[in-house]
């Protein structure tokens, strides 16, 4: 019987780059060899797709790059072709068809709907969230929203565009009238935390807004939150199954990009150690609830603040959350009994039945 042939994309354009090729070898050294054939596709800094055929210590490392034996390559938005379109040297097409596409992606041009909407043009199923969810989970704004209509508890926020920079003084206002210091400051569409502010004054709300901007067209202020930051798993499709919640010990402030992925001083622990049982079935139950109320699909990590007083407030939700040996995601289904190997094998089965 023919191994199902999955692909595994990598890289990208986003400031998530390096995470993805942690991520993806992580992925690739667990997907079951005896029933996959695995391909791995690579997207580099500047947006060129490259079809790889190294080792995974070298896409782990980022040399991967430099491999001579790369060749270009373009996913086909035809449906016929059912894949790829390797472009060798001397013009010749070479057709890659393959099953399924696990899209080993964070943040902008690869979580945000633009490669899934690319993969439902050419028919092929994908790992993870269809365009419209994760469109909506990526904007930090349009997930607000959603949840809000819900009935799901998120904190209090202003939303800006790059167009209104001219009038930030009158947004400061508008944010100090219906936010607390402190606020979070965040472009709407990263991941990793990447360009976040925690501000304490008005100097430093509007350094943070620039900041943001930096990084995205759209920007979301938040008012702060002091709890405990801790995050569920979630895992399927029509009936999506939640985890034990994992708790978060940033070594920072808050739980930043260093904070996640540089500094050793943070900590996780499984099963959250300062939330009661009770509190931790409740949120794993807002968790499925949030991913249903969102249209979320295969996978996604929701992810909380647990006050002092005993209230649940939603943060964000990761449709493609970090599979790095030290992310939380991989971590709680391991804790729930399965393994990283079974884990891809559901997220792939999950994709080809839907």
């Amino acid at each position: 019987m023919a191994k199902t042939r999955v692909a595994v994309l990598f890289g990208g354009q986003s400031n998530e780059h390096e995470i993805s090729l942690i991520s993806a070898s992580n992925i690739i050294r667990n997907i079951p060899k005896d029933k996959y054939e695995v391909i791995t596709i690579g997207i580099t800094k500047k947006g060129r797709w490259l079809l790889y055929q190294g080792e995974v210590d070298s896409i782990e490392n980022g040399l991967w790059e430099t491999n001579p034996d790369n060749v270009s390559c373009v996913l086909s938005p035809d449906p016929i072709h059912k894949g790829f379109l390797a472009l060798m040297d001397g013009g010749e097409v070479s057709h890659i068809r393959v099953d399924v596409v696990f899209p080993a992606l964070h943040g902008k041009n690869g979580e945000d709907g633009t490669v899934q909407g690319l993969l439902e043009l050419a028919q092929i199923p994908f790992v993870g969230c269809d365009l419209i969810s994760s469109a909506n989970c990526m904007d930090k704004g349009m997930t607000h929203i959603i949840l809000q209509a819900a009935g799901i508890k998120t904190a209090k926020w202003v939303t800006m565009i790059e167009s209104e920079l001219d009038e930030i003084e009158a947004f400061a206002d508008k944010m100090e009238e219906s936010l607390t210091y402190p606020m979070f400051v965040k472009p709407a569409n990263c991941g990793s935390s990447v360009g976040i502010s925690k501000v304490s004054d008005r100097r430093k709300l509007i350094t943070g807004i620039k900041t943001a901007f930096a990084h995205d067209k759209k920007v979301v202020v938040e008012e702060g939150l002091t709890g405990v930051e801790c995050e569920c798993a979630v895992m399927g499709n029509a009936e999506p199954v939640a985890s034990t919640v994992g708790e978060i010990a940033a070594a920072n402030e808050f739980y930043d990009y260093e904070a996640k992925y540089q500094n050793e001083e943070s900590k996780t622990f499984i099963p959250a150690r300062t939330i009661p049982a009770e509190k931790i079935e409740k949120i794993r139950e807002i968790a499925i609830r949030a991913y249903k109320a969102l249209g979320c699909s295969g996978l996604a990590r929701v992810d909380f603040f647990y006050l002092e007083n005993g209230e649940i407030y939603l943060n964000e939700i990761n449709t493609m959350p970090g599979h790095t040996k030290i992310s939380m995601y991989p971590q709680l289904m391991e804790y729930m009994g399965i393994s990283q190997s079974e884990q891809a094998d559901r997220l792939i089965t999950l994709a080809l039945e839907r």
